[in-house]
């Protein structure tokens, strides 16, 4: 029996988060939610997700901190972050990147761009 990936969709816009969330389960994932930084880590802390897909523009605090925070936790290092940015100048990616998310992805997204483009969420390495 395969295990599933577990993704935290963390995004303030509710209606964006409901169709990552749909699209996500229907492709056969669990799925989590937050829509602010702080919220965000208290649920990692709670169910440790494989992949979070991380809005770089929270309401509470930068996603880059939020990155940066759950990297430099042993226990939350190795789960892959992938930023998503409704800005794309010259400078997001280095910072995304130097905050060690995976490379980013731009918004707004149709939630079926996303599974195509991400070979993480296309792959479910995951084995139970």
């Amino acid at each position: 029996m395969s295990a599933m990936w577990k993704i935290l969709i963390v995004e303030d816009d509710v209606f964006l988060r409901q169709a990552f969330r749909m699209m996500l389960e229907d492709a056969g994932y669990l799925v989590g939610e937050a829509g602010s930084g702080g919220e965000t880590i208290d649920t990692v802390e709670i169910d440790r997700p494989d992949l979070i897909l991380l809005d770089m523009g929270l309401p509470d605090r930068s996603g880059l901190d939020v990155a940066r925070e759950l990297k430099a936790r042993p226990e939350t290092a190795d789960i892959v972050i992938v930023a998503l940015t409704g800005s794309v100048g010259a400078a997001e990616k280095p910072a995304c990147l130097a905050a060690a998310c995976k490379p980013y992805s731009t918004k707004p997204m149709a939630p079926k761009e996303l599974l195509r483009k991400r070979p993480e969420l296309r792959e479910r390495p995951l084995q139970g």
